[in-house]
């Protein structure tokens, strides 16, 4: 398994290129976030995102599944964002938000079949520097630990997912805390999850 070293949370642009360049061929990273570390891949590649699916056994006919961007220019690429939704991503983000919205047509067949996409833009420069060098959204899910242990150390993670995954961003310790989920599908805005944040939709 590979693993690439990040340093307080500032990756070089050759790091970011290297663990796009990976992503774009097909491969799962697990990378950090501003909550707990995701399992991710290209959104854009179908293949990775049926494999993402399988490992977390996640079925996109009954689970929202959730891209990360590096801003809002390129959300509203891939989701339908009203004028309410811009204003609660324009003031809360980046952040340890998830905001569902309705997907556009540019993402796979998985993302289709709920017709809703989880939009992140995380207080993370790691994960929002690869998603620039890759030049479009990743697909993010968090991964699964019993121990806490598991979630914050980097070495532990690896440790966990040997032989799951194609390799580790290794940044700094990791959190245990899901992100807040708001649902922006409807007129009136809801929290559907309680998470890391305390937050008035």
């Amino acid at each position: 398994m590979k693993s690439i070293k990040i340093w307080n949370d500032s990756p070089s642009d050759k790091q970011a290129e290297q663990i796009a360049e990976r992503l774009k061929a097909g491969e799962i990273w697990i990378i950090p976030t501003d909550s707990v570390y995701g399992i991710m891949c290209d959104a854009l590649n179908q293949k990775a995102v049926r494999t993402v699916c399988d490992l977390k056994g996640i079925n996109p006919e009954k689970n929202n599944l959730s891209v990360i961007c590096n801003d809002i220019s390129m959300a509203a690429e891939y989701a339908r964002i009203g004028d309410k939704t811009f204003v609660l991503m324009r003031d809360n983000t980046p952040g340890p938000i998830t905001f569902i919205c309705k997907a556009q047509s540019n993402l796979p067949k998985e993302f289709k079949k709920r017709k809703n996409v989880g939009i992140r833009i995380p207080d993370n420069l790691t994960s929002r520097m690869i998603v620039e060098k890759l030049g479009n959204p990743l697909l993010t899910t968090s991964i699964e630990f019993e121990d806490e242990d598991y979630a914050r150390n980097p070495e532990l993670i690896m440790e966990a997912y040997e032989g799951k995954v194609d390799g580790v961003v290794m940044g700094e310790e990791g959190g245990t805390e899901l992100t807040t989920v708001v649902d922006c599908t409807e007129d009136t805005l809801s929290i559907i999850r309680e998470g890391v944040v305390d937050f008035n939709a």
